[in-house]
């Protein structure tokens, strides 16, 4: 699954540890889901979604080549 976490954080100026203290997760777990070798739970991915105030849809695509 491809997403705009990165870039969202990066607009937000939050670093990994940042995102991670906010969501309840650990820095490793924000890194994973930015390279896209992890897919969040769907708790999570509401998380992300509410604290950038957009829709799991606009943070999260599927892959491209599928």
């Amino acid at each position: 699954m491809e997403n705009q976490l990165r870039i969202l954080r990066a607009t937000k100026k939050y670093s990994q540890a940042d995102l991670a203290e906010l969501l309840g997760v650990s820095r490793q777990t924000v890194n994973t889901i930015e390279n896209g070798k992890y897919d969040p739970s769907l708790p999570l991915a509401f998380k992300i979604a509410k604290l950038f105030e957009l829709s799991i849809e606009e943070i999260f695509k599927p892959d491209s080549n599928l």
